[in-house]
C-alpha cells in the first residue's frame, strides 16, 4: 500500500505541477503500485528506450521534462499512435516531425493499462530530477555549403518486393545484400538479410529462404528494432572450400555470459553475438550446419550495436588481410547514456572497428585469433584491446572497400553530422568528442556542436573525407564503390544514401584523401523512366533506405518501409 501511495503521490505531482497539466481533464487514478512501475520500465526499454532517453536528445527528444511541456492525454494519444495525429494535422505532432525528420512508429498494441504503465514510469523520472544536460548553443548550420544537386539522374529499375516479415511499416527489414563469388568467377550467388531472422537467396527465381536465425538460435530477438536482430553476414573467402559463414545476431541481457562486459552498476540493455557457422554443403539452397559462438558483447541500449562484419572484398590468397574479418561495434547508445567513458580509448572495444581471424585461437576467450599485423597487438598496457583496428565511432553501420583496397566505414551521426572515413590502422575518430570535423561533448548537450579549437592540429584525430548535416539527412546508410562494366559513366564513384529522407549521393572515390573534404553529389532519383523521391515511392516520411551489391558489381537500392528492391541500371 505504502509503495502504491508513494508513487501515485509523484505521478501526480508531476503531472498538477506542470503549467499545461492544470488545463488537462485527468482522469482519476487507478490502483498502481510498484509492480506497475516495473512493468512501466519494461514497456520503456521495449518501445521508447531506442529513441529516447531523460537526460539527452537522442533519435527523438529527451523526456526529462516532458510532464512540464505536454499534457498527460496528449501524451498517451502520441504515444499509442503519432502517425494518426500527424494526419489530423495535430501542431505538436507536426512540429517534432518537422524537427526530427521522422515518424515515431504507432504502438496500437498498448492498450489503456500499458499507457498507464508508460506513463507512471516516465512520471517517476521526472520526480527524481531528471534534467536535460545544460551547455550554450553550439552552430545552428555546422556545414554552411549545401550538397549540390547538377541534375545528374541515376536510374533505378523495380526489381522485386520482399516478403513482408510484419503487418506494419517497416513491412521488411531488409537491410544487407551481399554477392558470394561462386566456384568460378562468373558464377556468382547473392544475399539478402531481414533483421527480422530470414537470409533469402534472391539469384533463384523467388524468394528462397537459405537460413533462418529464430530456428538455429533459441535466444534470438529481434525486438525492439533499429538495426536489432539479425546484424549482418559474411562468406569466408574460401566458403567453398570450408563451407564457413559468419552471423551477428541479438540476444536478451545476460543469456550468456559476455566475453565483453563492464560493471554490474550499468545496465546491460541487449547482448551482440557473432556466430560461425560450418555448412554441411555450401552449394546448398538451404544452410545447414553447425554454429560456434566466437564472441558475445554487452550493450548499454538497443542502438549502435554491432550492425556490420564483413571480408576485405579485395584481398587475394596470400595477402595480409585475407580471411581476416572487420567487424563494426558501436557505442551501444553509451554516450548519450552518460556513460561516455565506455567509448573513449582503446581500454574498451565499444565505439571501434576490429579485425580479427576467425581460424585464429589467441584470443582471451580462445574462439578467435587476433591478427599479428593488428596496430595495437604489441601494447605494454594488457588492458588494451588488441581486436582494435581502428576507434573514435558512434555507430559504424556499414563497411565497403575501394577497388584499390581502402577501406570506407560510415559512420551515423548523433544530432548534426553523418560522416565518411577512410579506414587507417590505430587511427582515432574522434567519438565522443568529435562528431565530423567538430567538437562535441558527452557530459554536455550532445544536439549541438563547436567549432574546432584553433589548437586542434595537436589533438590526434583523423577526420571524415566527405560529411553532411542534418539539414541534409538524418542518418547515412553507407554505399559502394561502382565496380560494374554495366554503367561506365559511374565506375569509381562511391554510391551511398541517407536512411530516413532516402536521398542518393555520390563522391569520387578515387579522389578520397584525409585532411580533406570530398564534395558530395546529389543524384536525381528515376525509377522505370519516372522522377521521383523515395519518400513518395513509399509513402512514408522515413524511406528507410539501404543499399546493397549484387553479381559483378552491380548496385541495388533498397526501402524498408515498403521491403522493396531496385536495381541501378543507368546514369545520366
Amino acid at each position: 500500500m505504502l509503495n502504491r501511495l508513494y508513487f501515485v503521490f509523484l505521478l501526480l505531482v508531476t503531472l498538477l505541477s506542470s503549467p499545461v497539466a492544470h488545463a488537462t481533464k485527468l482522469a482519476p487514478p487507478t490502483a498502481i503500485d510498484s509492480t506497475d512501475l516495473q512493468q512501466g520500465a519494461q514497456l520503456f526499454q521495449t518501445y521508447c528506450a531506442t529513441c529516447h532517453n531523460f537526460g539527452q536528445r537522442s533519435i527523438g527528444p529527451s523526456l526529462g521534462r516532458v510532464m512540464t511541456d505536454v499534457p498527460v492525454n496528449w501524451l498517451k494519444r502520441f504515444i499509442h499512435n503519432a502517425p494518426a495525429l500527424i494526419a489530423k494535422g495535430d501542431a505538436r505532432a507536426k512540429r517534432l516531425l518537422k524537427d526530427y525528420g521522422q515518424i515515431m512508429p504507432a504502438f496500437t498494441n498498448l492498450d489503456d493499462a500499458d499507457l498507464d504503465r508508460l506513463v507512471l514510469y516516465i512520471g517517476s523520472k521526472q520526480a527524481k530530477g531528471w534534467q536535460a544536460r545544460k551547455g550554450p548553443d553550439g552552430l545552428s548550420d555546422p556545414i554552411t555549403p549545401k550538397i549540390a544537386n547538377r541534375g545528374r539522374i541515376l536510374e533505378l529499375a523495380y526489381v522485386k518486393t520482399a516478403p513482408a516479415s510484419a503487418t506494419a511499416v517497416p513491412l521488411a527489414r531488409i537491410n544487407k545484400m551481399a554477392p558470394l563469388p561462386g566456384p568460378t568467377v562468373p558464377s556468382e550467388r547473392v544475399f539478402l538479410a531481414d533483421l527480422r531472422g530470414k537470409l533469402y537467396e534472391t539469384t533463384r527465381p523467388d524468394w528462397t529462404v537459405a537460413f533462418d536465425m529464430a530456428e538455429q538460435v533459441p535466444g534470438f530477438i529481434h525486438q525492439p528494432g533499429l538495426a536489432t536482430g539479425f546484424g549482418s553476414f559474411a562468406f569466408h573467402p574460401d566458403f567453398y572450400k570450408n563451407g564457413l559463414f559468419y552471423t551477428t545476431h541479438t540476444e536478451k541481457p545476460n543469456a550468456a555470459p559476455a566475453d565483453f562486459a563492464y560493471a554490474d552498476s550499468i545496465k546491460v540493455t541487449l547482448q551482440w553475438v557473432i556466430t560461425e557457422w560450418t555448412l554441411a554443403d555450401p552449394t546448398a539452397t538451404r544452410f545447414s550446419g553447425k554454429g560456434r559462438e566466437m564472441l558475445r558483447i554487452n550493450m548499454v541500449a538497443p542502438i549502435h550495436g554491432m550492425q556490420e562484419i564483413a571480408f576485405n572484398s579485395t584481398a587475394r590468397p596470400g595477402s595480409p588481410d585475407y580471411g581476416l574479418l572487420y567487424v563494426g561495434v558501436g557505442d551501444g547508445g553509451a554516450s548519450e547514456n552518460g556513460y561516455q567513458f565506455l567509448c573513449a580509448d582503446n581500454r574498451k572495444p565499444w565505439s571501434s572497428v576490429w579485425r580479427i581471424d576467425p581460424q585464429g585461437r589467441n584470443s582471451r576467450n580462445g574462439r578467435y585469433g587476433i591478427p599479428a599485423t593488428n596496430p595495437f597487438v604489441r601494447a605494454a598496457d594488457p588492458a588494451v584491446v588488441r581486436e582494435v583496428y581502428c576507434r573514435g565511432f558512434r555507430n559504424p553501420n556499414r563497411l565497403s572497400w575501394t577497388p584499390t583496397g581502402q577501406l570506407l566505414i560510415t559512420d551515423i551521426g548523433h544530432a548534426n553530422v553523418e560522416e565518411i572515413n577512410l579506414a587507417r590502422p590505430g587511427a582515432d575518430y574522434g567519438w565522443p568528442l568529435r562528431e565530423g570535423t567538430f567538437v562535441i561533448t558527452p557530459t554536455g548537450r550532445m544536439d549541438q556542436v563547436y567549432s574546432l579549437p584553433k589548437a586542434d592540429a595537436a589533438r590526434p584525430y583523423v577526420y571524415p573525407v566527405a560529411q553532411y548535416d542534418h539539414d541534409e539527412g538524418r542518418a547515412i546508410s553507407g554505399g559502394f564503390v561502382y565496380t560494374g562494366t554495366a554503367i561506365p559513366a559511374l565506375r569509381g564513384q562511391y554510391v551511398f544514401g541517407d536512411i530516413t529522407s532516402g536521398r542518393l549521393f555520390g563522391i569520387n572515390a578515387t579522389a578520397l584523401t584525409i585532411g580533406k573534404q570530398t564534395p558530395i553529389e546529389e543524384f536525381v532519383v528515376s525509377v522505370d523512366g519516372g522522377q521521383t523521391t523515395f519518400q513518395a515511392l513509399t509513402g512514408q516520411e522515413k524511406a528507410d533506405l539501404r543499399l546493397g551489391q549484387g553479381a559483378n558489381g552491380t548496385l541495388y537500392v533498397m526501402t524498408k518501409a515498403d521491403g522493396k528492391v531496385y536495381q541501378v541500371v543507368g546514369v545520366r
